[in-house]
């Protein structure tokens, strides 16, 4: 572990020696709200932000409309690829572990190229939180803080950051920066506190049970009146789908010229709270009830995705996106899980 201290003023000579190489993206303001955007300075950059519009990981890995090949009649099809390398600079580690899960996804069964295409060329700097958004839960779901995916992870230490390599590509990074020191005892004491203190700060919806029990619970469930009571205000607008950082299901459509000489297939996202989402062959649709997609997408986040890819935390990490994106309020996971640990009598 190589861990380096970097005066403020040095950390924005970097990023803009670093802008100046490669493409980077990092949160910027948007009124009062951040959004990841590419840079052109490192004044355009706010690492003290406190969520942003949308996860970065969906955002630059699985983008919301994208052209996976074209094809021509007798000349077959090709697939298309974007071979951009990129930097990601400000992750928060809520992210940085919906990042690391939905490597996990794209990479297992069918092996998907496109996605993990640009995760390879991407280099990711992670940063702990500096400020707690008013919705967020990740100390609730174990990703108040992260260990690893990042190729480096900054934290605000007052005076300076601390920067931590995690990859060969980290290790680029630090030797990059000029005038930077070794972290002493005192440095990572100070790394130490902001990350216990995170665990407490990000924490604005506690579960009321320890995350790794929420498959068992979600086990006795299943037909609990909790659905139907959610559902009945839902408006199926797939909102909470499109702002979550591992909500990852998309749509594929072929686009062919008029004259049926050409054409092109896309995918853009798609999500599991919309009307026919679940719709097949024949008209049949297995999930028609919004009560049924409701509690879908509450297993799913806490029971079916983490059994598939053996995580040891839910695929809900707690940046409480959803919770903001919900106009009647009823997305929030926290208050679901609470409301079943209490009619289930959980202890």
């Amino acid at each position: 572990m190589t861990v380096k201290k970097i005066g403020k003023d040095v950390f924005k000579r970097f990023v803009d020696e670093l802008i100046k190489q490669q493409t980077v993206y990092g949160p910027c303001a948007k009124g009062d709200r951040f959004e990841f955007e590419q840079l052109d300075s490192a004044g355009e950059l706010r690492l003290d932000y406190d969520v942003t519009l949308r996860p970065p990981g969906r955002k630059y890995f699985l983008p919301p409309v994208e052209t996976l090949l074209t094809y021509e009649v007798g000349d077959g099809y090709k697939s298309v690829f974007d071979d951009t390398k990129f930097v990601l600079l400000g992750v928060h580690p809520y992210d940085m572990a919906a990042i690391n899960q939905l490597d996990q996804l794209f990479s297992q069964d069918n092996f998907d190229c496109h996605y993990m295409k640009r995760r390879h060329n991407a280099t990711i700097i992670a940063c702990d939180v500096v400020t707690a958004s008013k919705d967020v839960f990740a100390a609730s779901m174990g990703t108040a803080t992260i260990k690893t995916g990042f190729d480096a992870l900054l934290t605000d230490v007052g005076d300076s950051y601390l920067m931590e390599s995690g990859s060969p590509k980290g290790d680029k990074l630090l030797a990059m920066v000029k005038d930077a020191s070794d972290a002493s005892a005192k440095d990572l004491e100070k790394r130490q506190k902001v990350w216990n203190e995170n665990q407490t700060r990000l924490n604005k919806h506690k579960l009321n049970c320890d995350y790794s029990y929420l498959p068992t619970l979600l086990d006795g469930a299943y037909n609990n009146p909790v659905w139907e009571e959610k559902a009945r205000t839902c408006f199926s607008c797939g909102s909470c789908n499109q702002v979550c950082p591992t909500c990852y299901c998309f749509n594929v459509q072929d686009d062919v010229s008029w004259g049926f000489i050409e054409g092109k297939r896309t995918r853009c996202w798609d999500g599991c709270l919309l009307d026919g989402f679940t719709k097949v062959a024949g008209d049949h649709e297995f999930r028609k009830k919004r009560a049924d997609r409701f509690r879908h997408r509450l297993y799913r986040k806490a029971k079916y995705v983490p059994e598939k890819i053996g995580s040891k935390i839910p695929v809900c990490v707690g940046c409480g996106r959803c919770v903001h994106a919900c106009l009647p309020d009823i997305a929030n996971p926290i208050k679901v899980y609470n409301r079943l640990i209490e009619d289930l009598g959980v202890k």
